[in-house]
């Protein structure tokens, strides 16, 4: 995919790196094997979960247009679930050793660095894009350029799921995240986002406190028209 980026295509230069990413991928580079062990298999036990990400790549497989993107994929066990569900799946996260150790797990499947603000993705290219607690780091300033760059990724009929920690205020909340700062947000106003980058709202599912902090699990189903 290196030479697809779309970015390079349309004649950009890659933004700056922000200071939270290099946060954050240093946090994940460092807890590696702890995070693989404690979220493999976590799915088994979260039908809501499992279940929305098998309706999402159903729709996928009905665009015509098989090819996924798992941003943020980390050690890639949500890609391959893409993959036995029967998707043309890759995975793309911005920390290198995550890559690494997908790529070990997974060997028959693509992993690659990326940023999910410069995803190396053609205009168009993809039929979906899962982002499975993958935007949850980003400060809420910089959340509208990352969905415009889901949004350019995908086709026509293209199928947008993002999951993330809900709250029920009215607004964001910065709290400390087990391995770097994250953000929880309402849903509406997340699903506000997702119409103000072009996006329709297909389904959305709210269920069962995410943690101690009483946050709600939330996945959004978006289409691009």
């Amino acid at each position: 995919m290196g030479p697809e980026n779309g970015c390079e295509r349309r004649g950009c230069t890659f933004l700056p790196v922000l200071e939270h990413q290099d946060e954050t991928r240093a946090a994940y580079d460092g807890v590696v094997e702890l995070y693989a062990s404690m979220f493999a298999n976590r799915l088994e036990t979260q039908p809501f979960a499992r279940n929305m990400i098998g309706t999402f790549a159903e729709l996928v497989r009905g665009t015509g247009n098989l090819r996924a993107a798992d941003v943020g994929c980390g050690p890639g066990h949500l890609t391959a679930m893409l993959h036995d569900l029967g998707l043309d799946a890759f995975g793309l996260d911005l920390s290198p050793a995550m890559v690494d150790h997908a790529r070990r797990a997974h060997p028959a499947l693509r992993f690659d660095e990326a940023r999910m603000e410069a995803l190396p993705v053609e205009d168009g290219a993809l039929g979906g894009v899962l982002a499975h607690y993958s935007m949850i780091h980003t400060p809420p300033a910089g959340l509208p350029a990352l969905l415009a760059e889901q949004v350019r990724v995908l086709t026509s009929g293209g199928l947008l799921l993002v999951s993330f920690f809900g709250t029920e205020g009215p607004e964001p909340v910065r709290f400390d995240h087990k391995v770097a700062p994250a953000y929880s947000w309402p849903a509406e106003r997340f699903a506000e986002l997702l119409a103000g980058a072009g996006l329709v709202m297909v389904a959305r599912l709210l269920h069962d406190p995410a943690s101690e902090r009483g946050f709600l699990d939330t996945h959004l189903l978006a289409r691009r028209p």
